[in-house]
């Protein structure tokens, strides 16, 4: 916690769950990119948290941006970023999304099926397409599934009918997993990329860029690696497969840049045991997957949880949201150790959860509010 946020806790008058975010950390977290990755732009995926104050900070600081939807679109201009540093990053659009974006000077899209590449060519005549190929996200806390991303091979007839089509073939991209521990874990997808741009090359089209995606991890409560350590893998990666010809390069942190930049606060709401002999607790927060923390399906994404009492002794507990929904559980299949002296009413803490988590809030199922957001 920061002493920002600290701060700003301590003097919160209203209810309910919060996020509170600190933009110092953000701006921290992308000068360590820029100069981590120095010959790489930094292209913030939008959908990690579009608040209209990370937007700005970041458009100041000279990022691009990965939008997924025309919505998206318009939070970026309306932070004042041009359209030459947007990237149509979602290989899934309706053709009427890709002639709106390309109205606003969009040129920079995502394919990854000829048929996305038809309605590009008809609605975004000439523009630039990366097309995305899969890969195995090993690794990876949140793995991709292959709902994105053709087969590499397959990558090299699309990009071809794309350059038939009078559009510009213009690179390559992949996602190596979300929350992605494996620094290696760039290699195997440059390799695949080198590859496709081989055979283009031999059939008369040059490739210009590799999008290396997201992948760049938060803190939560398993260790991670240094941010420099991932540089100097994907260098090395980037010189085995390219040698002197490495292709321009660019990267789409969105967890990597906000998710240790934001603390929840909830309240503990109910505290019951199933059965007088039971060690294990269950402890419902106001607070669950329908309002933020979606991440914690299949308990894939583990916050750390902190209380006032951690010095106490602990013991398993269950954690579930309040709604009246079954699936509304936290962690099970692994209890999450808790104080044994919390109680209800007890204020607890979620941990780098400035990354997918309002985007994730429900309306209003149950009645509950989105979750909050103050931006300090």
């Amino acid at each position: 916690m920061t002493a920002r946020i600290r701060e700003f806790l301590k003097n919160r008058t209203d209810e309910g769950p919060c996020l509170v975010l600190d933009l110092d950390v953000v701006r921290d977290n992308y000068t360590a990119f820029a100069r981590t990755l120095p010959d790489t732009k930094v292209y913030y995926a939008v959908k990690a948290n579009p608040a209209p104050e990370i937007l700005k900070l970041l458009t100041t600081m000279g990022s691009c941006f990965d939008v997924a939807s025309i919505g998206e679109i318009d939070m970026v201009f309306a932070a004042g970023c041009t359209a030459d540093r947007i990237s149509y990053g979602n290989p899934i659009k309706k053709e009427s999304e890709i002639a709106t974006a390309y109205k606003a000077g969009i040129t920079l899209y995502a394919v990854d099926c000829e048929a996305e590449v038809e309605k590009v060519a008809r609605a975004a005549p000439g523009s630039r397409v990366i097309c995305r190929i899969h890969c195995d996200g090993t690794g990876a806390e949140w793995p991709l599934s292959r709902k994105f991303g053709c087969e590499p091979d397959y990558a090299v007839d699309i990009l071809e009918h794309a350059h038939r089509l009078g559009l510009v073939a213009h690179g390559i991209s992949f996602h190596v997993g979300s929350q992605q521990h494996n620094v290696e874990a760039w290699d195997r997808a440059l390799a695949s990329a080198a590859s496709v741009f081989k055979v283009c090359a031999e059939r008369g089209i040059n490739l210009a860029m590799v999008n290396l995606g997201g992948g760049f991890p938060a803190k939560y409560i398993r260790k991670t690696p240094k941010l420099e350590s991932y540089g100097k893998a994907i260098f090395r990666a980037l010189r085995k497969h390219f040698g002197n010809a490495i292709p321009n390069t660019i990267i789409e942190p969105g967890r990597g840049l906000v998710g240790n930049a934001g603390m929840i606060e909830a309240e503990v709401v109910l505290i019951a045991k199933r059965n007088r002999e039971d060690d294990l607790r269950w402890v419902y927060l106001d607070i669950g997957k329908f309002h933020g923390l979606a991440e914690t399906i299949d308990e894939s994404i583990r916050y750390p949880i902190k209380t006032t009492k951690d010095k106490d002794e602990t013991g398993p507990c269950v954690v579930a949201g309040p709604t009246c929904d079954s699936v509304d559980v936290l962690y099970q299949k692994t209890p999450y150790p808790l104080p044994v002296s919390l109680a209800i009413g007890d204020k607890v803490l979620i941990e780098a959860a400035g990354a997918y988590t309002t985007t994730y809030s429900s309306v209003g199922f149950n009645g509950y509010p989105p979750l909050r957001q103050y931006v300090i």
